[in-house]
């Protein structure tokens, strides 16, 4: 069997900025530090975080007086901000730059009097946080069905942001049902969507062209994980998604020469390394990396964690 490895897979820049602020935080102040929801989609990575002495809770209320304070990779709403401060709690902000980036754009464009429209999944942490970030009204919408539902008039001022990790094509197909019904549309550019999302889109593409079926590790909760193993089906290849090396089902292998592995943007290298292992139970196994994007982009800490001399990165 030859495996083939994704390039680029796993942690992305923003990714790796916020668990390096945990684990700074928890060096620096001494544990336990306490982190507003997951800080990234990955039970292993908070797992992980926890042993270290970092407490997880969802809501500000549950942290003691003093604390220190993280945010999530995926943002918060201003609510969450406002009752920190208001609470005097020690706060480092870990969301994404791009996340930051989505929130000012969609703050621009509602104070030039246009209405805002996100492109995102209800429910998720990025969407939630940046509904809460935008003073005034923001429409939700998913679909290009929802975007014809929509009780406006065709002529109204309209702009759009999108979740940094839904798929480039889904969003492009609403974007261009947005710009059907809207004579007056504005919005970022698609390559404003997350490079990460879009790199790790691409190299499934490209895997799923010398693959036999394609695994992809990551969390069910993670929206970048789903949509890697959601493409591989869309190319016609048996794709799944799995936690680990221990959800592999022995049957899925039957007859297959190539498998193609991957890794959503918050699964760590040593669970990719984990599959790699428990394959090699199964048979020969040749690792095959792929050509792809050489990712270099670092993202900067927050000033309370940076020392003197470091790297500044974008």
């Amino acid at each position: 069997m030859r495996v083939i490895l994704a390039q680029p897979r796993g942690f992305c820049a923003g990714v790796v900025r916020a668990i390096d602020i945990v684990e700074k935080s928890l060096e620096k102040f001494g544990a336990p530090v306490y982190v507003r929801h997951e800080i990234v989609h990955n039970k292993h990575v908070v797992d992980s975080l926890k042993a270290k002495g970092a407490v997880f809770v969802e809501e500000i209320s549950e942290i003691p007086d003093g604390a220190t304070t993280i945010f999530s990779a995926h943002g918060v709403a201003r609510r969450v901000v406002n009752e920190a401060a208001e609470r005097g709690l020690p706060v480092l902000d870990a969301t994404c730059p791009l996340v930051s980036k989505v929130h000012a754009q969609g703050k621009r464009y509602v104070s030039r009097g246009r209405t805002l429209i996100l492109i995102g999944h209800a429910g998720h942490p990025e969407v939630e946080g940046t509904l809460g970030q935008v003073d005034g009204p923001v429409i939700l919408v998913s679909t290009e069905e929802d975007v014809a539902k929509l009780e406006l008039a065709n002529d109204a001022p309209v702009s759009y942001v999108t979740q940094t990790t839904l798929s480039v094509d889904e969003t492009k197909g609403v974007i261009a049902a947005l710009q059907r019904r809207f004579s007056d549309l504005t919005g970022p550019n698609t390559s404003d969507i997350c490079y990460a999302t879009q790199h790790r889109q691409q190299a499934v593409r490209d895997l799923c062209k010398v693959s036999d079926m394609i695994l992809v590790v990551g969390a069910a909760n993670s929206s970048n994980s789903n949509r890697l193993c959601e493409i591989g089906r869309e190319e016609g290849l048996p794709s799944y998604l799995i936690a680990d090396a221990t959800a592999i089902d022995p049957e899925w292998l039957q007859g297959k020469e190539a498998v193609g592995l991957t890794a959503g943007a918050s699964a760590p290298e040593e669970l990719v390394l984990g599959v790699i292992k428990r394959l090699r139970e199964f048979g020969e196994v040749e690792v095959v990396p792929m050509q792809g994007v050489e990712e270099t982009i670092e993202f900067r800490l927050p000033p309370e964690l940076r020392e003197a001399g470091d790297f500044e990165a974008a």
